[in-house]
């Protein structure tokens, strides 16, 4: 099983395509993760990669595209996650020509829905774990009395510069620019569905179990 996780920043789509991974054994393919790994890797790819972000350019179509096709060919089997792409129209066509060249179909594709200003009152709130990237939350997940990661035991926590209201503001301006395309691309292909993002860990969980085992 493939899917698309679409939200805004701070959804819960890191949060909850981890447990994804952890029950059903599939493979989170984050946008961000893939360059980061290509960069370091060595490879052919990952020269290409490398050679782009340090003239400062924007990673193209074709390289991301390159990265999922290197990923969905050493899978085993596993079902993946897609997490910040596609972004675009152009780059959902290009997913799917991909997965069909594979042999591959795209199964779901769920948006963790949020309203904005309670999604602004949560980001400013996080902070994530600076060794194993465990997030956590003031108000409703707040780092463990004794100064310690409830994964890794890591002692030394961050928070984004970016996690503040005007900087959230522009960047949800720019998600719901680019996504709303892709909500009605994918709910004409009978793949779109929505939770709601901002519940309970596990009850946002048992949602999306629902929407795919439904």
């Amino acid at each position: 099983m493939n899917i698309i996780l679409l939200g805004p920043p701070g959804a819960g789509k890191g949060t909850q395509a981890r447990i994804l991974e952890k029950n059903r054994g599939m493979v989170q393919l984050s946008t961000g993760d893939m360059l980061r790994e290509a960069k370091d890797s060595g490879t052919e790819m990952g020269q290409k990669v490398a050679e782009v972000m340090a003239a400062g350019n924007l990673v193209t179509d074709d390289i991301v595209i390159g990265l999922i096709r290197e990923k969905l060919e050493a899978s085993d089997g596993k079902g993946f996650i897609f997490d910040g792409f596609p972004r675009t129209l152009k780059q959902a066509d290009a997913l799917g020509d991909l997965l069909e060249d594979m042999g591959e179909k795209l199964d779901h594709v769920i948006e963790l829905r949020v309203d904005d200003d309670k999604l602004v009152e949560r980001i400013t709130a996080r902070s994530t774990c600076a060794n194993c990237g465990e997030v956590y939350n003031d108000l409703t997940k707040p780092i463990p009395e004794d100064g310690k990661c409830a994964v890794c035991g890591g002692t030394e926590f961050k928070r984004r510069a970016d996690d503040n209201e005007e900087s959230l503001k522009t960047r949800l301006l720019a998600y719901y620019k680019q996504t709303s395309t892709l909500v009605g691309y994918y709910y004409v292909k009978g793949l779109y569905s929505r939770v709601d993002g901002l519940g309970e860990i596990d009850d946002v969980q048992a949602a999306i179990t629902e929407k795919l085992d439904g």
